[in-house]
């Protein structure tokens, strides 16, 4: 039998005075595991760029960014990210980074029903999309639980310390 920790943590939108605790937990997880398409370089914006950029997605239609907070610090961060372009601004790419140090406490499902919910509520969005590596079945097998579906496995999808790895495309149709 497994047992959770209890821990207090709030799930709300970013607004621009998160920049800075966003690049932080950017920074942070980006060589946590190698799950991620980052590494050691980092986000590469500034604080100013990254206040500029939640801004702009707080007051968007088919933009969105939640950040999971404990003790003040971010400790997680999903996001929709879509295109202002009239033929594709209805497909959000969705993207999660939970700290390692929070994992397995169902951060992840919570972070992504709230996205799914938000999607729900847009007038815009029609298609949501992701890639995960192939390796990563823990956040594949989330993925399929919430209706995403396998649309292909790219070959070579990804390097990580040297190594050419798979990555699933997976996507889920909403506002149908």
């Amino acid at each position: 039998m497994t047992t959770h920790e209890e821990i207090d943590c709030t799930i709300r939108e970013a607004i621009p005075s998160d920049a800075e605790a966003v690049i932080d937990l950017l920074n942070r997880t980006a060589t946590q595991t190698g799950f991620m398409t980052q590494g050691e370089e980092g986000v590469g914006l500034t604080v100013e760029e990254e206040a500029k950029e939640l801004d702009k997605i707080y007051s968007s239609e088919n933009n969105s960014v939640i950040l999971a907070i404990v003790d003040k610090q971010v400790i997680g961060i999903a996001s929709i990210h879509s295109s202002s372009k009239p033929k594709i601004r209805h497909i959000g790419d969705i993207g999660i980074v939970i700290d390692k140090d929070f994992w397995g406490m169902g951060l992840g499902r919570l972070m992504m029903e709230d996205l799914l919910e938000w999607a729900n509520e847009s007038k815009v969005l029609k298609r949501l999309q992701l890639q995960v590596q192939h390796r990563n079945s823990r956040a594949r097998a989330l993925y399929e639980s919430l209706g995403f579906d396998l649309e292909a496995v790219m070959q070579y999808g990804v390097k990580d310390n040297g190594e050419y790895l798979d990555v699933c495309l997976m996507s889920k149709l909403i506002n149908q």
